[in-house]
């Protein structure tokens, strides 16, 4: 990141600069003009929010570590969002989804396990000079974080950490390599996204119960749809903050104890305060759909829940400073070949198989960027599907800690 002083500090200012950005894409992309409508046709929304906050901070404008905004947005917004995209979900219809959901997920978590080790064989034998450099035997001591990262979250990333005994100096690095391969990596996925239609037709992927959920749920909205009222308005936030609450109440009680009392429980990541807040406000929202509290949709529940989720990428956008690749170009060279395999292995086998690009980019997304940004890949194809990259998001948080344990076992065995 930028070692200078940045321009800007007070997150008001920061927020302010941020929904600009949001105002500027939405108010583009829903104009008349032919140009904008040319442009959002080859580059997606979300990537172009995306995609301009991370100026801010590639040029020193802000420092989005010294900000609060990110924290803010993952821990109230996204969880009030999973609620809101959650109360109208038709759980039955979820479930026609079938199983390549789950497939293209441990596709993906079987392309890190195994894109780490042989991205380190691969440089070993061209340019060696990568994975000895100092401090000696460190390099791939140090990716078995991002491995922790990429298949589960922060708290599996830590976990690697301490069981590898990486040092301070190199996890500083392999953090930068973590974030800035797995942002870029969202932006192709996102260009991808975009040419959603091409690319299922390339895979010859039938996408029809997609479609399909995506047909029931536009039914169900224009059928509840009504002009919200200030009640109604108060009725949609007071649902949404009022479960996460109870969310933040319940992990402050549960991370804690299994902590305390189930140490053998943390290389589930069971004892992550955030990972217990999207368990409990996204079970919150699918329990509340099977209640009145579904009509909520017509007053805008899901628009709401789309809001927050967009301000979330903003904030994550803010976390990508292309300048930080060169600071260590080698180790980041490592990472994209790493992250390149992993995105074959899921071509691959959603051509075998026939998945569409929805559940390449969702079960990337809930290995790579896990409950922050899954839901957020999902919701771009419909807020409907939120759940599923909610659901596939925890179930990397579970296998996070084995799935980088093995990986970093074979790196170690691959290192010379």
């Amino acid at each position: 990141m930028n070692n200078h002083e940045p321009l800007i500090t007070n997150d008001a200012v920061i927020f302010g600069l941020l929904m600009l950005i949001l105002m500027f894409v939405f108010s583009t992309a829903s104009s008349g003009s032919k140009f904008w409508q040319k442009f959002y046709t080859m580059v997606p929304t979300i990537l172009v929010c995306y995609f301009l906050p991370s100026m801010l901070s590639t040029f020193g404008i802000i420092d989005p570590h010294e900000s609060n905004l990110y924290f803010v947005a993952s821990r109230y917004l996204l969880p009030a969002s999973l609620v809101l995209l959650t109360i109208s979900v038709d759980l039955k219809e979820l479930a026609k989804l079938g199983p390549k959901a789950l497939i293209m997920f441990f596709t993906g978590t079987i392309g890190i396990v195994l894109g780490g080790p042989l991205s380190i064989l691969l440089f070993s034998y061209i340019a060696p000079e990568i994975i000895n450099a100092p401090p000696p035997n460190e390099v791939w001591r140090g990716l078995t974080t991002v491995a922790g990262s990429w298949i589960g979250g922060g708290a599996n990333q830590a976990a690697m950490k301490e069981v590898f005994e990486v040092s301070d100096e190199v996890f500083s690095k392999v953090v930068a390599v973590d974030i800035i391969v797995a942002n870029i990596w969202l932006a192709i996925m996102m260009i991808g996204i975009g040419r959603n239609e091409w690319v299922n037709r390339k895979l010859k992927a039938d996408d029809s119960s997609i479609e399909s959920l995506k047909k029931k749920i536009a039914d169900y909205q224009q059928s509840v749809w009504r002009i919200p009222t200030a009640p109604d308005l108060f009725k949609v936030l007071g649902v949404a903050f009022i479960c996460t609450a109870f969310g933040h109440w319940l992990a402050d009680i549960i991370a804690p104890y299994i902590g305390m009392n189930f140490p053998s429980l943390k290389d589930y990541s069971l004892d992550s305060g955030f990972f217990w807040i999207v368990v409990i406000t996204t079970t919150l929202g699918v329990v509340l759909s099977f209640t009145r509290a579904r009509e909520l949709e017509g007053a805008g529940a899901s628009k709401i829940g789309t809001v927050f989720i967009f301000i979330l990428v903003a904030t994550i956008g803010t976390y990508m400073d292309v300048t930080a690749i060169f600071d260590d170009l080698g180790l980041f060279l490592v990472g994209f070949v790493w992250i390149m395999f992993h995105a074959a292995l899921l071509i691959i086998v959603a051509k075998i198989i026939k998945a569409p690009m929805f559940f390449i980019a969702v079960g990337s997304q809930a290995n790579v960027g896990g409950a922050a940004s899954a839901p957020v890949v999902a919701s771009y194809f419909h807020p409907s599907l939120a759940p599923v990259g909610v659901l596939m998001a925890v179930l990397g948080y579970v296998l996070g800690t084995y799935g980088a344990y093995i990986c970093g076992l074979m790196m170690q065995g691959v290192s010379p």
